[in-house]
């Protein structure tokens, strides 16, 4: 498909790993930060998002006039680099205002998704930027009916050179565009089709309440239950999602229908075989690669999941854990309280010790009021890294308890964000990276800080730990591997046909019992879990890009620990090249190589590792 501009930046975040709290345990915190959202705009009254909108609209139609049917005969001309490269200039500035509208206007949604002035203000800012958007969808189209060899002569000047890697990137779109009044019937109708049914899940999520005993609480402090020290409590919360979800199952199985359909109709015209294939394009990532990911992964599922559950339940007494307590502590391992100034200290000493420039870029988050981290009611569930748009910076949103997760979850989003701080200085058409490598920075964020806590732990506080960051990476590899299963049967179903919430209940069923094994035992109202996983509605098949960073970074770690000096240096680079440069490429200088099978077996074989020193502790 053509590549647009883009005005709404994903965020990077991690649905199966979600974390809450409550006014009550934020005073045990200390002062929770609060974004400060001003360096974009200073509410959503200031009257500098009406000017930028008029601006956006006015120089939309502008470049549309400017350029529409000319760059053919602009790159037929002798100065064809120099004339080209003005326009793609032009564009760039744009798609930078335009996301700067649509980033502001989403955290602020996201803040409170039940807020109807904040709810109006999205939806109205998202038609505005859309409207205007859809006189720049004939640029791409454009381009890409360039010749190749044209194209290329035009590069060799230096300014258009400069965008290369950009210009590459959307010639492999080429085959999967349409006509220049399809795209934009397919961008105008967004609003209405995928988005309209994205922002319903998202208000329905937020509007859920669960009653746990005489509470009733929202998602995040219910699944935040699910790893509490009380075993009646983990029963509870579980019995309270299984019910609450049961309860709106009819909406949840109609937006799943529609979007998968949506889907459908879009891959159809676009020309794409396989469900999976338009995210493996925007990823920049060959289908066998990821084909052979997931093999070695479900490969791998008695030797990791199977066998570290079965381990779990020994530890709890039993033969079979049932489905509440997979996430449980550690028996007779007392739980701990992190507050929000220790986590700070943590994360920067991690990262510090490994370089102090990438612990320089994550104190500024702290600093400058980056990160929102108290749960508020209506507040968006789990977390996200937001890139925003180069001219500004990301944001980091978290819902934090003081759990030793949430230590972890902070260092991930962290991680995020220095890669999109990094990449910034590429520009707006360069800076954004492809969801595979994306989630790279994330993850060794999280190594380092594991890492760093695991040096100081006597041995009942390592057990715990390599059980939690085992249990993590589970999470990170397994789960996501069943997770994309999962979407793969929903979509490829879908074409045949609606699937009642019964079928995709069954469906969910099937990919968990493999993947999970016979120590986990899935109780009645597990059927239903299915309902609140965002991914699936917000960035179909997004969920495999976790697994393919987490064996990454497994892969990028070890060759660290062996590595002479210089490694921190090469790894910055990797994170500073944003979308520049293919996974092989940026790979290449660490002697990996994602295309070999090997690769991935080394990844997986450091969760075996750590299995096998638990089975070895008392």
């Amino acid at each position: 498909m053509p590549a647009k501009p883009r005005a709404a930046r994903s965020a990077q975040s991690r649905s199966a790993k979600s974390h809450a709290g409550t006014s009550r345990a934020a005073s045990r915190l200390g002062a929770l930060p609060e974004w400060n959202l001003s360096d974009l705009y200073a509410g959503i009254d200031d009257p500098r998002i009406k000017r930028d909108l008029d601006r956006a609209d006015a120089d939309s139609v502008a470049f549309e006039e400017a350029f529409k049917g000319k760059l053919a005969a602009l790159a037929d001309r002798p100065d064809a680099g120099s004339a080209l490269v003005q326009a793609v200039k032009r564009y760039e500035a744009l798609d930078d205002l335009l996301g700067r509208l649509m980033s502001f206007a989403g955290l602020v949604h996201a803040g409170n998704t039940v807020d109807p002035a904040r709810a109006k203000f999205y939806a109205d800012v998202q038609e505005r930027i859309t409207a205007a958007s859809t006189h720049l969808l004939f640029f791409v189209l454009e381009l890409n009916r360039i010749d190749d060899g044209t194209l290329d002569r035009a590069m060799q000047d230096p300014g258009l050179g400069h965008y290369r890697p950009w210009l590459e990137d959307i010639r492999k779109e080429k085959p999967h565009q349409l006509e220049d009044r399809i795209e934009q019937l397919f961008h105008e109708k967004s609003v209405t089709a995928y988005s309209g049914w994205n922002r319903l899940f998202d208000e329905t999520i937020a509007g859920l309440r669960f009653k746990v005993g005489t509470k009733s609480l929202a998602i995040e402090p219910t699944l935040s239950l699910m790893q509490d020290s009380d075993a009646a409590a983990r029963k509870a919360a579980s019995n309270a999602l299984a019910k609450t979800f049961k309860e709106n199952l009819r909406v949840f199985s109609l937006i799943t229908n529609i979007l998968a359909k949506d889907k459908e109709i879009s891959d159809r015209w676009r020309g794409f075989a396989d469900v999976a294939d338009a995210r493996h394009l925007s990823n920049r990532v060959e289908p066998e690669v990821v084909a052979a990911l997931v093999e070695a992964v479900r490969a791998a599922y008695p030797r990791l999941s199977h066998r570290y559950y079965a381990l779990k339940a020994k530890w709890f007494g039993k033969k079979r854990l049932p489905h509440w307590d997979r996430n449980a502590p550690l028996p007779k391992v007392p739980a701990r309280t992190i507050g929000w100034t220790e986590a700070r200290s943590t994360v920067l000493t991690a990262y510090g010790a490994f370089s102090p420039e990438m612990a320089d870029i994550a104190e500024r988050f702290f600093e400058n009021n980056w990160i929102d981290a108290p749960v508020r009611p209506g507040k968006s569930p789990g977390a996200f890294a937001h890139p925003t748009v180069p001219s500004a910076h990301p944001y980091v949103l978290l819902n934090y308890q003081g759990k030793p997760r949430d230590v972890m979850t902070l260092a991930h989003e962290l991680g995020h964000g220095v890669h999109q701080v990094l990449a910034a200085p590429n520009g707006a058409l360069m800076a954004p990276t492809p969801l595979t490598l994306a989630e790279t920075a994330s993850v060794f964020g999280e190594m380092l800080t594991f890492r760093k806590l695991l040096a100081n732990a006597d041995d009942k506080q390592r057990k715990a730990m390599l059980a939690a960051k085992v249990e993590d990476m589970i999470n990170t590899v397994v789960r996501q591997i069943a997770f994309y299963t999962f979407e793969r049967k929903v979509h490829t179903e879908r074409r045949q046909g609606e699937l009642t919430a019964d079928r995709l209940n069954a469906l969910w069923l099937e990919v968990q019992h493999e993947s999970l094994g016979p120590a986990i035992e899935l109780k009645p109202g597990y059927e239903t879990f299915w309902a609140y996983i965002p991914h699936f509605v917000h960035s179909p098949f997004y969920v495999y890009a976790y697994a393919f960073g987490d064996c990454l970074v497994n892969s990028l770690y070890a060759v660290y620990e062996r590595a002479a000096d210089g490694f921190a240096e090469r790894y910055l680079q990797m994170l500073a090249s944003g979308g520049t440069k293919h996974h092989s490429e940026l790979l290449a200088p660490f002697g990996l190589d994602a295309r070999d099978p090997a690769f991935w077996q080394g990844g997986l074989g450091v969760i075996e590792r750590m299995i096998t020193e638990l089975e070895g502790l008392k």
